[in-house]
C-alpha cells in the first residue's frame, strides 16, 4: 500500500478557508489509510478527520458520509446504495427485473463501464481491495436488501442477488464473452431478472 505523508495542521471547525484548498487531499489521502487498516465497518468518520488534522464536520462537508467517501476514494463508478431505497419501493414482482435494469444501464455509460472494469480487475484477488469492498457491499448494499426482505435467510437471499449481478457484470464486461456483450439489455433483463426475482422472494 502506498504510504501518505498527511500534515497535522491546527484544527479548524466549519468549512474549509482561503488557502485551505489542500483539505480536500489530506481527507482523501486519509481516507485510504484507515480504510485500508481497519477495513470499511472499522473506518470512523472521526478517525479520518484525525488523520487529516481537520474537524469530523470538515470531513462531511466534502463527502458527505461514509458511504461517499469510500465511493470517491475508490473511484465507485456507480452507487447502487443510493438506488436501492427506489428499487425496492416499486411493485415486489418486478423487483427482479429492475435491479438487473438499473445494473446494465448504468454500466452502459461508456465512463462507468471504463470505471466498473478497472475497478473489478484491481478488485478481484486484491489482498486489500477485495476485503474493502466486500465490506462496503455487505453494509451499504446487502444489509439494506436483507432488512427489506425480512426473512430469516435474507443475507443468503441478498448475496446471491450479488452473485448473480457480479457474475453478470464480470462476464459481459471485463472477460467480453461474444455470446452476453453481443445480446441487447432488454434481452438480458427478460433473462436474468427471473433468477434475482426468485433468490429474492421464492
Amino acid at each position: 500500500m502506498v504510504e501518505y505523508v498527511v500534515p497535522a495542521p491546527k484544527r479548524r471547525r466549519g468549512r474549509p478557508r482561503a488557502g485551505e484548498s489542500d483539505a480536500r487531499e489530506r481527507i482523501l489521502a486519509a481516507a485510504i489509510d484507515e480504510f485500508g487498516e481497519l477495513g470499511y465497518d472499522g473506518a470512523t468518520m472521526r478517525g479520518i478527520a484525525a488523520r487529516a488534522g481537520v474537524d469530523s464536520a470538515l470531513v462531511h462537508h466534502h463527502f458527505g458520509t461514509k458511504a461517499d467517501l469510500f465511493g470517491e476514494t475508490i473511484g465507485a463508478p456507480m452507487r447502487p446504495d443510493i438506488a436501492l431505497p427506489d428499487i425496492l419501493a416499486g411493485p415486489r414482482n418486478e423487483v427482479g427485473e429492475r435491479i438487473v435494469r438499473y445494473i446494465l444501464e448504468t454500466w452502459e455509460q461508456p465512463e462507468v463501464r471504463r470505471r466498473g472494469v478497472a475497478l473489478l480487475r484491481t478488485a478481484i484477488g486484491n489482498k486489500l481491495t477485495t476485503p474493502l469492498l466486500a465490506g462496503f457491499l455487505s453494509r451499504e448494499l446487502l444489509s439494506r436488501i436483507a432488512l427489506a426482505l425480512d426473512v430469516a435467510d435474507a443475507e443468503l437471499r441478498a448475496s446471491l442477488v450479488a452473485s448473480q449481478v457480479a457474475g453478470l457484470l464480470i462476464a459481459r464486461y471485463v472477460l467480453r464473452l461474444p455470446a452476453l456483450t453481443e445480446a441487447s439489455v432488454d434481452e438480458l433483463v427478460v433473462r436474468v431478472a427471473p433468477s434475482v426475482q426468485r433468490f429474492l422472494y421464492d
